[in-house]
C-alpha cells in the first residue's frame, strides 16, 4: 500500500483533529424468542425437536394401526393375537412420557408463571388422552375412550410444529462474537528495542504497540509516534477517514489506512469502546419486549374455554343421570379441544414466509421482527453504506480559465494512478467512466495530510486539500464555498504550482434510495436518517432524498439513544444499518434490519437481513410482514374456529335434537382443519417480493423538493 493521504479542502467540523478527514467505505437486534413456556428459540432445541419428531413418527405408525378405534374408523380388522392389543398401550406410553415431555415440562412452567397457553393446552389433551386410553385398555373405562391413535398423532403433529418453529427462530451468528472479531488476532508490542507479537488480551495499560499500514488497532490508546488516516467508520459511522497524529486518541478495531503508528494503550478488556458497544447491544436485546405469540394468546383463551366446556359437560350429563356418558363426553371435549391446526398455524406461516423471503433476498432471523414490521410507522436509515454507497465519487469538476473539465480530471487521474487511497481510486474511476486518456506519470510522491504529486506530460501535477494550497501559497476556487456548504470533500488540482481546477467528491446516493423513500411515504411511513457525519453532509443527503427528519453527528453510544427517543414519541421504529456502530441501534429498534453487505455484528444484531444493498428491500419486508400477518390471522381463526364449533358439539349441545358429535367425526374434522391451515399458508409462496414489485418504477418521484428535512440533535 502506498503511503499517501488526501486532505479535504474543508471539513464539516471545527475539530482540528478532523482536518484532512477523508471518506472511506463503511462496513456495517432484537429480542430473543421467549417461546412457549419451557423452551426458547435456540439451536439445541432445533435438534431436540427434530430427533423427537422422527423417533415419535416411527413409534406412531404401529400405535395408530394397532388401535381398535382407528381400525374401526378406517374399516379394517386387527389380528386376534392377544399381544396386538398391547402394542398401542406400550408404545403409546413411551410416546406420552418421552415425546410429550417438552409439552409437559412447558405446561408446568406455564402453571408456575400463571400464564396458561399452548403448552398447557397440549399437555392437558395428551394427559387426558393417555389416562382415558390406558383406562380403556385396562377395561376400567369405556372402550370408546381408546384414544391411543389420537394421542400418537397429536404428539407427532405438535413436535413437527415446534420443530418448524425452532428452526425458523434459530440464530446462526452471535453479535458479541462478531464484535470480538474486529480485534486483530495479534498485537505487536514494543519491548525495548524489540517488537513482539502477543495476543491482544495480553496487553496491559501503558504498553506501546505498533500498528502497521492497513492494520487494526488492538486496544484503545493514544498515538505516541506517527500519524495516519484512520478508518473509524466501523465504530463511529463517520463516512470519511480521520487524520490522527501524536496525542490523539484511537479506538480498538479501527484501521490505519495509509501510515504506521505507535499507540500507547489506555484501555483494555471491558473498558474499551468495542466492549462498551457490546454491552449496549446486550442491554438493548435484553430490554426488548418479549411479547407472547399470537397463538399462545389464542391457546390461553382456548384452555379456559375447554376447561369450562368440560366442566359444564360433566355437570349437565350427570344432572340428567347419565354418568357414563358424562365421563365419555367430558374426556372427548378435553381431547378434541387440543389445537392440532392451532399448533401449526403460526409455525407454518413463519416457515413458508421466511423461505419465500430468502428467495427474495430477505433473511428473517427473528419471528417477532417479522410480526412487528407491519406496525412500523417510522423507518430510520443509517446514511453511509445504506442510503449512500459508502464510497467517494467525483460529483463535479470546476476549472480555471483555459482548462476543460476532462483535461483537469485526466491530469488528476494520472497523478493518482499509483495511489491506493479511496479518493484516488474515485478520481481514477471517474476518468475511466468518461473514457478519458490517462497519461503515464512518473516521480509519484505522497505526503500525509497534504496530497500527491507526479510528473505528467512534462508538468508537475499536484492533487490535495487545504494544506496543499497553503504549502503552494495558492487560492481555492470560488466554488469551494458552495461545495463546502454541501458537506462535500474538495480537492484542488495544481499544475506547476498553479490551480487549474477543483474536484468535488461526495458519498454517492444510491439511485434506489429515492424510490425507497417515496414508497415509504406512499404508505404513510415517516423516514428518518441518522449519520455520524456533520450536519452539512447530512442535510445535503436528506434534502436530496426528501426524508422527513435526520440526526447528524451522532456518536456510537447515541445511535441507540436516538432510536429510543423516537420510541418515546410513541413511534414503532425499524432501524436499517450496516455498521458496527449501528449494532446497538439495531438491537434497540422494534425491528432491526441489516444490509447484508455490512458487518457480521450488524447482521447478528438485526432481526431481518437484506441480502442485497438495495434499500427498497425494506418495502419487501413490510409487504411480507403484512401478508404473513393476514395468513396468521386467517389460520388462527380457522384453527380456533374449529375448536369453538367442535367442542360444544362434542359436549352434546345438540343432544336435545338427537345429534352428538361422534369422536370419529371430530377426529376427521380435526385433520381437515390441519390440512386447510397448511394449504392456506402455502399461498404465501405466490407473494412477489422483488424491489420493483413493492416500490414500482424507479422513475416515479413524488417527493416534494421544496420541503427540507428537520434536523434533530
Amino acid at each position: 500500500m502506498h503511503n499517501d493521504t488526501h486532505a479535504d479542502t474543508e471539513t464539516t467540523t471545527t475539530d482540528p483533529d478532523h482536518v484532512g478527514s477523508e471518506h472511506s467505505p463503511a462496513g456495517s437486534g432484537n429480542s430473543e424468542h421467549s417461546g412457549h413456556g419451557g423452551h426458547a428459540g435456540h439451536g439445541d432445541h432445533v435438534g431436540m425437536f427434530r430427533r423427537l419428531f422422527w423417533i415419535m413418527l416411527a413409534l406412531a405408525v404401529p400405535v395408530v394401526f394397532a388401535s381398535d378405534m382407528f381400525a374401526m374408523l378406517v374399516g379394517y380388522s386387527l389380528p386376534d393375537a392377544s399381544w396386538i392389543a398391547w402394542i398401542s398401550p406400550v408404545l403409546g406410553t413411551v410416546m406420552f412420557v418421552w415425546g410429550g415431555s417438552p409439552f409437559l415440562t412447558g405446561a408446568v412452567s406455564e402453571i408456575r408463571s400463571r400464564t396458561p397457553g399452548m403448552m398447557l393446552l397440549i399437555a392437558l389433551a395428551i394427559t387426558v388422552a393417555f389416562v382415558a386410553s390406558m383406562g380403556a385398555s385396562l377395561g376400567v373405562l369405556d372402550h370408546q375412550l381408546d384414544f391411543w391413535w389420537e394421542l400418537a398423532l397429536l404428539i407427532v403433529i405438535m413436535l413437527l410444529g415446534h420443530w418448524i418453529e425452532m428452526r425458523s427462530l434459530a440464530q446462526t451468528t452471535s453479535a458479541l462474537d462478531s464484535l470480538a472479531a474486529l480485534l486483530p488476532d495479534t498485537a505487536e508490542r514494543v519491548e525495548g528495542d524489540d517488537v513482539v507479537s502477543v495476543s491482544p488480551d495480553q496487553l496491559q495499560l501503558s504498553d506501546v504497540v505498533v500498528v502497521r499500514p492497513g492494520g487494526r488497532v488492538p486496544a484503545d490508546g493514544t498515538i505516541v509516534a506517527g500519524s495516519a488516516s484512520m478508518d473509524e467508520s466501523m465504530i463511529t459511522g463517520e463516512s470519511r477517514t480521520v487524520r490522527r497524529g501524536d496525542g490523539d486518541q484511537v479506538v480498538a478495531g479501527t484501521v490505519a489506512t495509509d501510515s504506521g503508528i505507535r499507540v500507547q494503550v489506555t484501555a483494555i478488556g471491558q473498558d474499551t469502546t468495542l466492549a462498551g458497544i457490546g454491552r449496549l447491544v446486550a442491554d438493548a436485546q435484553n430490554s426488548t419486549s418479549r411479547a407472547q405469540r399470537i397463538a399462545d394468546t389464542a391457546a390461553g383463551w382456548l384452555f379456559w374455554f375447554a376447561l369450562g366446556a368440560a366442566a359444564i359437560t360433566a355437570v349437565v350429563w350427570t344432572q340428567f343421570g347419565m354418568g357414563d356418558d358424562a365421563v365419555i363426553r367430558t374426556i372427548t371435549v378435553l381431547v378434541i379441544a387440543c389445537p392440532h391446526a392451532l399448533g401449526l398455524a403460526i409455525p407454518l406461516v413463519v416457515s413458508i414466509a421466511t423461505e419465500r423471503a430468502a428467495r427474495g433476498g430477505v433473511l428473517v432471523k427473528d419471528r417477532l421482527a417479522l410480526e412487528t414490521m407491519r406496525t412500523v410507522d417510522t423507518v430510520l436509515f443509517d446514511k453511509t453504506g445504506t442510503l449512500t454507497k459508502g464510497e467517494p465519487t467525483v460529483t463535479a469538476v470546476e476549472v480555471s480559465a483555459g482548462r476543460t473539465a476532462d483535461e483537469v480530471l485526466a491530469l488528476a487521474a494520472a497523478a493518482e494512478t499509483d495511489s491506493e487511497h479511496p479518493l484516488a481510486r474515485a478520481i481514477v474511476a471517474a476518468a475511466r467512466h468518461r473514457n478519458l486518456t490517462v497519461l503515464a506519470a512518473t516521480e509519484f510522491r505522497s505526503s500525509p495530510a497534504i496530497g500527491v504529486s507526479a510528473e505528467v506530460d512534462g508538468a508537475r501535477v499536484q492533487v490535495g486539500g487545504p494544506a496543499l494550497l497553503e504549502q503552494e501559497h495558492a487560492t481555492e476556487l470560488a466554488v469551494a464555498d458552495r461545495w463546502r456548504a454541501e458537506g462535500a470533500i474538495i480537492l484542488h488540482v495544481l499544475a506547476d504550482g498553479v490551480v487549474i481546477g477543483a474536484l468535488e467528491l461526495a458519498d454517492e446516493i444510491r439511485p434506489e434510495s429515492h424510490a425507497a423513500v417515496d414508497a415509504l411515504h406512499d404508505r404513510g411511513i415517516t423516514v428518518v436518517m441518522i449519520t455520524g457525519d456533520a450536519d452539512a453532509v447530512a442535510k445535503s443527503v436528506a434534502t436530496e432524498l426528501g426524508v422527513d427528519r435526520y440526526f447528524a453527528g451522532v456518536k456510537p453510544e447515541d445511535k441507540s439513544h436516538s432510536v429510543a427517543a423516537l420510541q418515546t414519541e410513541g413511534r414503532t421504529v425499524a432501524m436499517v444499518g450496516d455498521g458496527v456502530n449501528d449494532a446497538p441501534a439495531l438491537a434497540q429498534a422494534d425491528v432491526g434490519i441489516a444490509i447484508g453487505a455490512g458487518t457480521d455484528v450488524a447482521i447478528a444484531s438485526a432481526g431481518v437481513i437484506l441480502a442485497s444493498d438495495d434499500p427498497r428491500s425494506v418495502l419487501s419486508v413490510i409487504e411480507l410482514s403484512r401478508a404473513s400477518y393476514r395468513k396468521m390471522k386467517q389460520n388462527l381463526w380457522w384453527a380456533a374456529g374449529y375448536n369453538l364449533i367442535s367442542v360444544p358439539l362434542a359436549a352434546g349441545m345438540l343432544a336435545p335434537v338427537g345429534f352428538v358429535l361422534p369422536m370419529s367425526v371430530g377426529a376427521i374434522l380435526m385433520s381437515l382443519s390441519t390440512i386447510v391451515v397448511a394449504a392456506n399458508a402455502q399461498l404465501l409462496r405466490r407473494l412477489d417480493l422483488s424491489p420493483d414489485a413493492v416500490t414500482g418504477s424507479l422513475g416515479q418521484d413524488s417527493r416534494d423538493e421544496q420541503n427540507e428535512p428537520m434536523a434533530i440533535g
